[in-house]
């Protein structure tokens, strides 16, 4: 349904006329591309030591080793030559069973279409059977692939991440001899692999399948906690939860929405699917990459530096500024400056919290500040009033697993007198002795306040010790550290 429209003009629009505003409206809204607040972004490396975990979490190798190769072969029905090869086989075999199993490298890998994960598990085993022909352990070596697909899938609870189409092909499997026995020996033991090759398959994937499965489902569960967990900022902080997942290249990529919250854990504001854009970093071969959008990071500086007021002895603090500021003042009115005291005080109050500012990689600070001058602490009412439109250079960092902030000098772009005591006069005359005011008294507190940092928990999460950052025209982008 078309938004409501509020017409007020004299003439009541025609339906033509509602129609046409209500398609071009849709027009706009479905062209729009929307962004998430946050991407994060894992590479097939991530995802196959994670993956490979949770195999080992699940017991893969001690489930190979446990494969029922001889009960699967008497319980097989198997008519003419096969049939004759098995009935041959069970008179002379005592036990058959696997003796060796590991779960080699996994290999995941872009489909032809870049829209799915093929996900490879290479298996290892050893297999040996026991016959009165010979006192020795008869031992096969086997190597099979068992394959799968991650992919998007769509349901009515929302796209969501799926293993699926887990197979283990007959192609794919080599079987030898590890060691030769006597001709009659060596004739079994060939029966037996003819026997395995069509068996073996079939009972790896019945076998393992499940158990790949619930390991990729716990692994998802572990990547959801994981971008769950609340990044602290101050007494506020800020979460992260699944909006939707996607495969680019060869990445998994989790789409985020976010939200603020306060101390009291009420939600100050909602960060969902926007036009504001995200510009989402060059694939560069990190393991993984989290990139931010510029309003979620904006609101992450504001919760960790709000608004404040603070008074400052001039005199005491900072004596040169003071002598410099009666001279400035002086210019403006001798009267007024004669009046000023050992105890000047100067007020500042930050209005707004910090509208951060990101322009090709570099980061700004805009501020809109109040700064009073009082004559000594006694009077009540300043001798001036001013509003600085100011701004700084924002430098980000890391510090191990948190991204660190900070605010370098302060510059005062605009001057207004917004309440004189003293006479109407040019601002711009304090302009700037007002910035360093400003630099030597209010940076240093901000500064303060930001020196706690933002901690990454999903960096230790994922396996690293640190993270670097780097920004983009709209994003906030962190990566892996090395030492």
């Amino acid at each position: 349904a078309c938004p409501l429209l509020l017409l007020t003009p004299k003439k009541m629009a025609s339906p033509q006329t509602f129609t046409l505003l209500c398609g071009l409206l849709a027009a706009t809204l479905a062209g729009a591309t929307l962004s998430p607040a946050a991407v994060l972004s894992l590479s097939p490396e991530v995802i196959e030591e994670k993956l490979t975990q949770k195999l080992k979490d699940h017991d893969a190798v001690d489930i190979l080793r446990r494969l029922p190769l001889l009960r699967t072969i008497q319980t097989k029905p198997a008519g003419g030559i096969l049939g004759s090869v098995v009935n041959f086989i069970l008179k002379y075999i005592i036990w058959l069973k696997v003796t060796s199993a590991y779960v080699l490298q996994l290999q995941i890998q872009p489909s032809a279409d870049s829209q799915e994960l093929v996900v490879k598990v290479p298996l290892d085993m050893v297999a040996g059977f026991n016959t009165p022909l010979v006192k020795s352990i008869v031992e096969m070596h086997m190597e099979t692939d068992t394959q799968a697909i991650i992919q998007v899938q769509t349901s009515e609870r929302g796209p969501s991440l799926v293993l699926s189409n887990c197979s283990n092909s007959q192609a794919g499997l080599r079987i030898s001899l590890l060691r030769r026995f006597s001709f009659l020996v060596n004739s079994l033991a060939d029966k037996v692999m003819s026997v395995l090759v069509p068996t073996l398959p079939t009972l790896v994937r019945s076998q393992l399948c499940p158990v790949i499965k619930a390991a990729f489902e716990d692994m998802r569960e572990d990547l959801l906690r994981l971008v769950r967990v609340p990044l602290y900022l101050g007494s506020d902080h800020l979460e992260f939860d699944l909006l939707s997942p996607a495969i680019k290249d060869n990445a998994i990529q989790l789409n985020l929405w976010a939200k603020s919250l306060d101390s009291q854990g009420e939600v100050t504001k909602w960060f969902n699917e926007s036009a504001v854009p995200l510009t989402m970093p060059t694939p560069d071969g990190e393991p993984f990459s989290l990139t931010v959008r510029q309003d979620v990071v904006k609101a992450a500086v504001a919760a960790l530096d709000p608004p404040e007021a603070l008074m400052v002895l001039l005199d005491y603090v900072l004596p040169e500024l003071a002598r410099r500021l009666k001279s400035s003042i002086k210019v403006i009115s001798e009267q007024a400056a004669d009046q000023l005291g050992p105890t000047q005080i100067v007020r500042i109050m930050t209005l707004e919290t910090p509208e951060l500012l990101l322009d090709q990689g570099m980061a700004k600070v805009a501020q809109l500040i109040v700064l009073e001058m009082f004559a000594t602490s006694e009077v009540h009412r300043p001798f001036f009033t001013l509003g600085i439109e100011a701004s700084s250079e924002a430098q980000f960092y890391t510090k191990g697993d948190r991204l660190m902030l900070n605010l370098n000098k302060i510059s005062a772009n605009r001057i207004h007198l917004m309440n004189s005591g003293i006479g109407l006069f040019n601002p711009e005359l304090l302009k700037d002795i007002t910035a360093e005011i400003l630099t030597s008294a209010l940076l240093p507190n901000e500064n303060g306040k930001l020196r706690s940092g933002i901690p990454v928990p999903m960096v230790k999460a994922l396996g690293f010790e640190a993270v670097s950052c780097s920004l983009t025209n709209d994003a906030l982008v962190v990566t892996p550290a090395y030492s």
